[in-house]
C-alpha cells in the first residue's frame, strides 16, 4: 500500500455498481493494493485479492452459495471473509480461522467506493445526483499515466479551456480572465464564480459562443465538482480520480444538467471522451510528474487562484502521495 494517511482513510472509486452483477467477481486496484470485488445477495464486497492459503488471487474465484472460492485450492470465504471450508481438510477450517482482508465499501451514485483504511466522514456529496430536476450521465473511466495530483488539478483549471479544448468548446479570441476568491471552509475549498467565453449549445438551436460561469466545490483532495451556468441552466458535474498507483489514475465523472442539451446521451458521453483525450495529452506530459506543493517552483497568475488554493490546502492536510 502507498503511504499516505490522507488517502488511506478516504473513500475511492473503483468501478461502476452496474457492471458488477450478483455472484460476479472482478477486480481492481488502488494506491497499489489489489482488490477483489464480488456481489453476492449481501451486496457487494471489497477484500484484498489474495487467498489466506497460499498467495493466490481471490478475483479469479467464483461465487457460489454466497461464497468466494478460490480457484487454486476450493477455499471458501463467507461475506465476511471468514474461511467456512477448507475442501482437503475441512475438519481444521474452523481451527484455522482464516479470514480475508476485507475493506469498507458503499455503493452511492451508481459508483463503487471502497475505503482502505478508516473513513474520516462519509462518501462525497452530489447533490444533483437526487434531484429530480437534473439528469445525470455516467462517463469514464479515463485511464491517464500520471499522477492522480496532477490529473485533479486540471479538472479544476478554468483557464485551459480556450487552448487544449478550442475545438470543442471554442476558440475564443477573448482569452482574459479574472482574479477570483477561493474560500476554505469546513467542507474543502469552494470558489467564487469564474467567467470563461465558450460555446454553450452547439448545433442549429445553439447558443454560439457566449459568457459561462463556472463555481467549484473541491470536498476531497481527489475529489470535486464544478457547476457551470447560463442563465438558469445548469451543467454539474462530479469528478473523483482513483489513484492506482502513484502514476497511473483512473478519472471517473458524473454529468448532470437542467437543460435540454441538444445532445443524446452516447454523443454528450462522445463529446466527454473527446475531452477527456485531449487533457491526458497534455497532462501527461507535465513536468515534474508530482505537483509541487511550492508554489515557486512553477510561475502562479491570478486566474490560477483554484490551483494555488488546491496546493496550500494539499499541504495544510499533510497529503504526501503525488506531491513534493
Amino acid at each position: 500500500m502507498l503511504d499516505d494517511p490522507v488517502l488511506v482513510n478516504d473513500w475511492h472509486v473503483v468501478g461502476r455498481a452496474a457492471g458488477l452483477a450478483e455472484n460476479t467477481v472482478t477486480s481492481a486496484r488502488l494506491l497499489g493494493v489489489d482488490i477483489v470485488l464480488w456481489r453476492s445477495r449481501e451486496g457487494v464486497h471489497a477484500w484484498h485479492d489474495v487467498c489466506r492459503h497460499r498467495g493466490a488471487k481471490l478475483s479469479l474465484g467464483t461465487v457460489r452459495e454466497g461464497c468466494l472460492v478460490c480457484c487454486y485450492h476450493g477455499w471458501h470465504y463467507d461475506g465476511t471473509g471468514s474461511c467456512t471450508l477448507i475442501p482437503a481438510h475441512s475438519a481444521l477450517t474452523q481451527k484455522i480461522g482464516a479470514k480475508a482482508r476485507t475493506f469498507q465499501v458503499e455503493v452511492r451514485y451508481g459508483l463503487i467506493w471502497v475505503c482502505l483504511g478508516i473513513p474520516k466522514a462519509g462518501v462525497p456529496s452530489f447533490r444533483e445526483w437526487d434531484d429530480p430536476s437534473y439528469k445525470n450521465v455516467h462517463a469514464g473511466p479515463y485511464r491517464f499515466k500520471a499522477c492522480a495530483t496532477r490529473v485533479f488539478e486540471d479538472f479544476l483549471d478554468a483557464g485551459h479551456y480556450p487552448f487544449v479544448h478550442a475545438a470543442q468548446m471554442g476558440g475564443s479570441r477573448n482569452f482574459e480572465m479574472q482574479g477570483y476568491v477561493v474560500r476554505e471552509t469546513d467542507a474543502g475549498l469552494v470558489s467564487d464564480e469564474i467567467g470563461v467565453r465558450r460555446i454553450w449549445r452547439d448545433g442549429p438551436g445553439g447558443t454560439g459562443e457566449v459568457g459561462v460561469v463556472y463555481s467549484y466545490r473541491v470536498e476531497r483532495p481527489l475529489t470535486g465538482q464544478y457547476t457551470k451556468a447560463f442563465g438558469g441552466e445548469r451543467f454539474s458535474m462530479l469528478d473523483t480520480v482513483t489513484p492506482v498507483d502513484e502514476g497511473e489514475s483512473l478519472v471517473w465523472s458524473i454529468m448532470a444538467y437542467n437543460y435540454p442539451t441538444g445532445k443524446s446521451d452516447e454523443a454528450l458521453l462522445e463529446y466527454q471522451d473527446t475531452l477527456a483525450a485531449e487533457d491526458m495529452r497534455t497532462v501527461e506530459s507535465q513536468r515534474p510528474q508530482r505537483l509541487p506543493l511550492d508554489m515557486g517552483q512553477e510561475i502562479a497568475v491570478p486566474s490560477d487562484g483554484l490551483a494555488v488554493a488546491y496546493r496550500h490546502w494539499l499541504r495544510k492536510l499533510g497529503l504526501k502521495f503525488g506531491t513534493q
